[in-house]
């Protein structure tokens, strides 16, 4: 379906429950041109729509609307220590490009319409975004960090979808390689990790003057940083710095939660990839990395709670793919199962997959609520996720732009 449409029949809901505005129910929504139109009960919107000229009615039967969700920590080109990453690996470019955009493919269709990539090979990254804005391919939005910068030796070492750098220069040349690429945002490896065999994840793998060039080199050209970081004191110092935001955030501590929190520094825990065995298993990861992950898992919850109880912003990421199917739904749906049983809640988690990521992206304008003037990136599913973020299992109808790209029950319909 394109064009105009009248979305009719649901509930509306989006992330500003944590303020207090609650579902809409009754509720229709008209969509124009590819952004939302009108919204509110329904006889009002379908006058409005109908005094506008001709329009096609959709019956969502009962469904909840919500925005599309946002998933802040994705590899489409992701390849794990493992036989299932030396797959990955081994791709040329054609290959890899394909792959890529197959898993676009799937991450639109599972009702996540924006993606933030934080490392990709070969800079394939930036081809397949404009394939998809050309219409080209189908996928999600994409805000891209491009290539990683890593130190000689350090976390995701020796794959095109980092670049090494040692010194000042050397990252200060490295963030702008990225921006001339076409950079979103800057990634930064600040500490070892869980899939680096020689490192820990405690180990620090930046200079003071390194980091400081590449936060100094990237804020003067307008672009947030983000750090791959573990430990406490690697995260405190860059923070106090000036990081935009900590991706995993293994062993944060009350006082260093606190500072984020005070500067405004978000985080993308990724649960998941201290309690995912079986995602492991299935690509065949190597013992070691599987004991570090799961060894890490309490700690890592721990930490979450001591940041959430801070009053960190907290920001919907699998790391897994987005699409992987993983006990019984998606990672990404089952990575904010884990976050609102963390702590956050169900409202919470609403707002971390949705308007949170979106604020952090400098994309409110156009996405991430279910307002007049949005681009109509939208989702339907049978259950309300304000109240259970399980319902974003039951997803059965997904629109970016204005144009449905899943509709189950339609589908079920054909011969």
């Amino acid at each position: 379906m394109n064009g105009d449409l009248l979305l009719t029949n649901c509930t509306v809901v989006d992330g500003r429950v944590v303020t207090g505005t609650g579902p809409v129910p009754d509720a229709a929504v008209w969509v124009r041109s590819g952004r939302i139109a009108a919204v509110g009960p329904v006889e009002p919107v379908r006058a409005q729509a109908y005094a506008a000229g001709t329009v096609a009615e959709h019956d969502l039967t009962g469904a909840y609307l919500t925005p599309g969700l946002v998933n802040m920590h994705t590899h489409l080109s992701l390849s794990l220590p493992g036989e299932g990453g030396d797959g990955v690996r081994g791709m040329g470019p054609h290959e890899l490009a394909l792959y890529m955009a197959d898993g676009a493919r799937r991450t639109l269709l599972s009702g996540v319409t924006t993606v933030r990539c934080v490392a990709e090979k070969d800079h394939a990254d930036f081809a397949l975004r404009r394939a998809i804005d050309a219409g080209q391919a189908a996928g999600p939005r994409i805000y891209t960090a491009g290539r990683a910068l890593v130190c000689t030796g350090g976390h995701g070492h020796g794959g095109t979808e980092t670049l090494e750098c040692d010194g000042p220069d050397e990252f200060r040349r490295g963030v702008r390689s990225q921006v001339r690429a076409g950079a979103d945002l800057i990634k930064v490896m600040i500490s070892g990790g869980i899939a680096g065999e020689h490192e820990q994840i405690d180990t620090p793998q930046l200079l003071p003057d390194e980091l400081a060039a590449v936060l100094d080199t990237a804020h003067a050209w307008g672009r947030k940083v983000t750090a791959h970081a573990g430990p406490a004191g690697a995260i405190a110092d860059a923070v106090e710095r000036g990081l935009d935001c900590v991706e995993h955030g293994y062993q944060l501590t009350a006082p260093v939660a606190a500072a984020m929190a005070a500067r405004g520094t978000a985080l993308v825990p990724t649960l998941l990839v201290t309690r995912c065995k079986d995602f492991f298993d299935e690509l065949a990861v190597p013992d070691w990395m599987k004991s570090r992950s799961l060894a890490a898992g309490p700690r890592h919850l721990e930490s979450f709670g001591l940041a959430v109880a801070a009053g960190v912003e907290v920001l919907l990421g699998s790391d897994m793919p987005p699409f992987w199917p993983f006990e019984g739904t998606t990672a990404t749906v089952r990575e904010l199962e884990h976050m609102s049983e963390g702590g956050i809640g169900p409202a919470r988690a609403l707002y971390a997959g949705t308007l949170g990521p979106v604020r952090w992206l400098g994309a409110e304008p156009d996405l991430g609520t279910v307002k007049v003037g949005k681009l109509a990136d939208l989702i339907a599913m049978d259950g309300d996720p304000s109240a259970d973020p399980s319902a974003f299992r039951t997803i059965r109808w997904v629109m970016k732009q204005g144009r449905v790209v899943r509709d189950d029950r339609a589908d079920r319909s054909r011969p």
